[in-house]
């Protein structure tokens, strides 16, 4: 597990634990040990089992947590996820933030495989994430969207170049916003380019770029640009894409289709603890 992750589990049982610990358990318990079962409440898919566990290895090291069920694994309600015996204080004392980070990333995994699962039905098109993500959340949502079946976009804005109307806007024009990129850094990284009309995926195909995402697009403009591209360049469908939208999009051919939904709008997954003293 990575420094980032690590230093995300330690503000988030610091938000939780404070200046003055978990006041409750240190009250209701001494030394007793207990065990507890992580008890699925929706249908869906696992993701954040590690992360899950670190949380209570972080608290002690000596709680032993046992999953029963791997990442990116479908699970249905009572299933049995994972156990977790150890000490009474330290298991409460984690037993929330553990809970918020699977919650939240089992409910990303779910919402991907809804996705991937209803595109298939139309067409090949890939299901791609998006950098809407919550602060300090990018790498363990775009896991999760891995673990749903879908595939990540670029991680950050470091590791592809993606020419947005802003920059072709400032620069004058695309293929000059293209043009720039190229000159400052050769071909060390991959350039998308965002097409908002006709025009500019001319200009991108000009330019030589290696994507085209198009971008808030009604149907027909959409066929219009895929017919210019001619399958000559990989397509990327974007902007505001809904689950039933994929209906219309997936059967127009695109290479991807990417969905902010998957990370920025996503109903956690329910699940339980169910605590017993040994």
């Amino acid at each position: 597990m990575n420094k980032e992750i690590k230093e995300l589990i330690a503000l988030a049982l610091h938000e939780d634990f404070g200046q003055g610990g978990d006041i409750t358990s240190e009250a209701v318990f001494s030394n007793e040990s207990v065990r507890a079962v992580l008890l699925s409440k929706d249908t869906g898919v696992l993701a954040g089992a590690e992360i899950f566990s670190a949380v209570f290895e972080t608290l002690d090291p000596e709680i032993r947590v046992a999953f029963l069920v791997a990442d990116g694994e479908e699970i249905s309600p009572m299933k049995e996820v994972a156990v977790i015996e150890g000490k009474a204080r330290p298991i409460l004392g984690g037993e929330r933030t553990a809970l918020n980070f699977i919650r939240f990333l089992s409910g990303i995994a779910t919402q991907t495989r809804r996705y991937v699962i209803e595109a298939r039905k139309y067409g090949r098109t890939l299901i791609l994430d998006t950098r809407k993500t919550l602060p300090g959340f990018r790498a363990l949502s775009k896991y999760a969207v891995r673990m749903g079946g879908g595939q990540n976009h670029r991680l950050g804005l470091f590791d592809m170049a993606l020419v947005k109307d802003n920059h072709s806007d400032a620069a004058g024009t695309l293929r000059k916003a293209v043009e720039r990129v190229r000159l400052k850094w050769g071909t060390k990284y991959r350039i998308e380019a965002e097409c908002r009309n006709a025009d500019e995926v001319r200009q991108a195909i000009e330019a030589g770029v290696d994507t085209i995402m198009l971008d808030n697009m009604g149907i027909e403009p959409l066929r219009e640009a895929l017919h210019l591209i001619r399958g000559l360049i990989p397509v990327e469908i974007s902007g505001r894409v809904t689950f039933p939208d994929l209906r219309e999009l997936v059967p127009l051919g695109a290479d991807f289709i990417s969905v902010g939904a998957l990370t920025h709008s996503v109903e956690s997954f329910d699940f339980s603890l169910e605590m017993s003293v040994l």
